[in-house]
């Protein structure tokens, strides 16, 4: 028997593993993974950014949390991480807009974030089209930048170094998958794999990303997180190389970074919704349709750009309001959840893992008051929406 089972481990999972043994050694912790080489994993799958600028002060806390822990990787996961550095990338995030109404809007909430220890700034047409002279600034009536802590840096060391000191101090990685949750009255008992092994525990962690749903089946509260499919495109232009350039997140929809000399970009699809967890099929479709139209708009060189690989990662969606569903769960007091972060997870881990371990061991939030995140208003259906979603 653990103390406790963690379903799922992936980056949340074993951010969780890494806390509770950390901060109560000796701890019998059980981390369950369907595949350990994490191929379709969200974590291996996704852009690795991380970023200030959100609308909620809770996610803007999250990320200073992880911003400080990431770059201080070494310090904080020892010699039994096997990490030396995440080579993070502090090329910012830059925000724009085309109205008057969004420019409001980003300078309020730069002021929100600056109070909360970010650098964000907040910059007319005129300033962008001065620092990033490449960019077509015409449509632009204001745009919002994070000049530090906010960049992209290694997704896998992060999983790596996390699940390797676990690992050291003591947590057991098994392969498998957690199908669903065996409870006797208001309380769960065991976790029951796929190839029917039965593991029992104090505690549970649902961290299982897109799939977190299913294994709520029989308990009194359904999830309301999806997989929803993202295709990202590695865009080379050779007359539009910029490796100063930060993240831009247009008003047309689009997102893109530079990556070793090309681009990596994406889009939300006009239709998009939920797709089945197993389906990897890339939209072609997206990029003449949506992406480069907006490329060859925004940045001077993309005529020639040229896709030359891409891959689909998902985004285990919140349907209710986009935020991440923490904690424990009031219906069913000794399971908790890391769970439906719509594309914020890997940058929110070090803080949620942290934050997960500290509610089962004492008893509620510590070191941040996740509380806006917790699973009451699902139980509620009342939204706490986060409007910058990328």
């Amino acid at each position: 028997m653990a103390d406790v089972l963690i379903a799922g481990g992936a980056v949340m999972g074993a951010s969780c593993a890494y806390w509770l043994t950390r901060m109560s050694p000796g701890l019998r912790v059980v981390v369950v993974e369907p595949d350990p080489s994490y191929q379709f994993s969200s974590t291996a799958l996704s852009v690795a950014s991380i970023r200030s600028q959100f609308t909620n002060p809770v996610n803007v806390q999250i990320s200073r949390f992880g911003i400080d822990f990431i770059r201080d990787f070494v310090g904080n996961t020892g010699p039994a991480g096997g990490v030396p550095d995440l080579g993070l990338r502090e090329n910012g995030y830059l925000f724009l807009t085309g109205t008057d109404a969004g420019a409001a809007q980003l300078a309020e909430l730069a002021e929100m974030q600056r109070g909360l220890g970010a650098g964000t700034e907040v910059w007319d047409a005129a300033t962008l089209a001065r620092r990033y002279p490449w960019m077509n600034s015409d449509d632009v009536v204001a745009a919002s930048f994070g000049p530090r802590d906010e960049g992209w840096f290694d997704n896998m060391g992060l999983l790596s170094g996390l699940r390797n000191a676990a690992r050291a101090a003591g947590a057991r990685f098994v392969t498998g998958r957690v199908v669903r949750f065996e409870a006797d009255g208001d309380r769960v008992t065991a976790a029951m794999l796929e190839d029917g092994q039965r593991f029992e525990a104090s505690h549970f962690v649902n961290a299982a990303g897109t799939r977190c749903d299913a294994l709520m089946d029989g308990l009194p509260l359904r999830l309301p997180v999806e997989p929803r499919k993202r295709t990202v495109f590695v865009v080379d232009a050779p007359d539009a190389r910029h490796p100063d350039a930060p993240l831009f997140i247009d008003h047309s929809g689009i997102y893109a970074r530079p990556e070793h000399g090309c681009w990596i970009a994406a889009t939300v699809p006009a239709d998009d919704g939920p797709c089945d967890p197993d389906d990897f099929e890339p939209r072609h479709d997206l990029f003449e349709d949506e992406v480069w139209p907006a490329l060859y708009h925004r940045a001077e060189g993309f005529a020639a750009a040229r896709v030359v690989r891409w891959w689909v990662g998902h985004y285990a969606y919140n349907t209710l309001d986009q935020n991440a569903i923490l904690g424990r769960n009031p219906l069913v007091p000794n399971l908790y959840h890391a769970n439906g972060f719509s594309g914020h997870g890997l940058q929110q881990a070090p803080a949620v893992g942290r934050g997960i371990a500290e509610q089962i061991l004492h008893g509620d939030w510590q070191t941040l008051d996740l509380s806006p995140l917790g699973v009451q208003r699902v139980i509620d259906r009342q939204p706490f929406a986060e409007a910058h979603i990328v």
